[in-house]
């Protein structure tokens, strides 16, 4: 696979995750949408993004994505990041504003941002695409931004209309219909129960994919650095990494698989940014033993010494050493040099 076509997948399960996701807000939202033009065309955007994401994913298959180890967990982690914002953002859109005509004019506005940011996706597949000669994946994102183009002018002419139900309702103390009345709270529990349990199966799937992955080198530090952008603290391998001092968690980096020290290096560039524990993170890095080592639990690690040659035992010493320095597993290096 040259790099044009990975440029391409990358894209396409950026634009796929985003659909995945934005399925269930939809959902959310026209729970909370009195029955009209509005909400029927919230109901037929529904049906369009829920054939977007298939057709992209058809478009990603016969592109081949299904052989690139770092194309699946870059997918895989953004479908359950994507899928996660969805769950969390539904019971939100339900409490947001304080009556139900500005619970849907909120809604709306996010609806318009969401649709010029998915317009502005597939304007850049487009030309992407055009650039290295895909002319199939281009023809569908035209076809796909079409869709994006028609529903942000129908969220424009809406906002007003919303916007004078606000002013009737919370001014005037008009209210023209509460939330309750149209399903919205079964409709969340329903929607929340869906994506907790794809976001459950999806997860199991994308770990034990992205354990085969791993063996690929550079998969886990990329895997750490999406991780680490969305994680919260509580996320990290080091524990109230927000109530420690930067030489704190230095201190600490040392025990950290690739993976792990990618996340938290993701984390502190988004947060504080501390130079003192991204410049020990960077000294930290390097390469495993052999692609897949981090994985290993320490009886699995030596068990894989057992056959190990000098050079191949001599690079755990070292890495265990300035890394994890389990006592099991160097004791069994050294005994392997020994016995050469």
């Amino acid at each position: 696979m040259n790099a044009s076509q990975k440029k391409v997948l990358q894209y396409l399960g950026e634009a796929e995750a985003s659909e995945t996701a934005l399925v269930r807000v939809l959902q959310s939202q026209i729970a909370m949408t009195p029955r009209g033009p509005y909400r029927t065309a919230l109901e037929r955007h529904l049906g369009e993004t829920r054939d977007h994401a298939t057709r992209i994913a058809e478009r990603r298959r016969a592109l081949g994505h299904g052989g690139n180890p770092l194309t699946i967990v870059v997918g895989a982690a953004e479908s359950v990041a994507g899928q996660a914002l969805a769950l969390g953002k539904t019971p939100f859109d339900l409490l947001r504003g304080s009556g139900g005509e500005e619970k849907v004019l909120k809604n709306a506005k996010d609806a318009y941002a969401t649709e010029a940011l998915e317009i502005a996706t597939y304007t850049a597949i487009e030309r992407l695409a055009r650039a290295v000669g895909d002319d199939e994946t281009a023809e569908l994102a035209v076809s796909i931004r079409a869709d994006e183009e028609k529903m942000l002018e129908r969220v424009l002419r809406e906002i007003p209309k919303l916007t004078d139900a606000v002013v009737r309702a919370e001014v005037k103390g008009n209210p023209s219909f509460e939330v309750s009345t149209t399903g919205a709270a079964d409709a969340v529990r329903d929607a929340g129960e869906a994506v907790e349990r794809k976001a459950r199966k999806t997860g199991t799937q994308a770990k034990r994919t992205a354990r085969q992955a791993r063996k690929v080198p550079g998969v886990a530090r990329a895997e750490g650095e999406i991780k680490g952008a969305v994680a919260s603290a509580d996320d990290l391998a080091i524990a109230r990494y927000d109530t420690l001092t930067a030489e704190e968690i230095a201190g600490r980096l040392a025990s950290l698989s690739q993976i792990d020290l990618s996340k938290v290096d993701a984390y502190e560039r988004k947060n504080q940014n501390r130079s003192t524990v991204l410049s020990r993170i960077e000294t930290l890095r390097g390469d495993e033993p052999w692609t897949g080592y981090d994985e290993l639990t320490a009886p699995e690690a030596q068990a894989a010494l057992a056959d190990a040659d000098d050079e191949r035992a001599q690079k755990v010493r070292e890495y265990e050493r300035a890394h994890k320095n389990r006592a099991g597993v160097l004791r069994a290096a050294e005994r392997e040099l020994a016995a050469v």
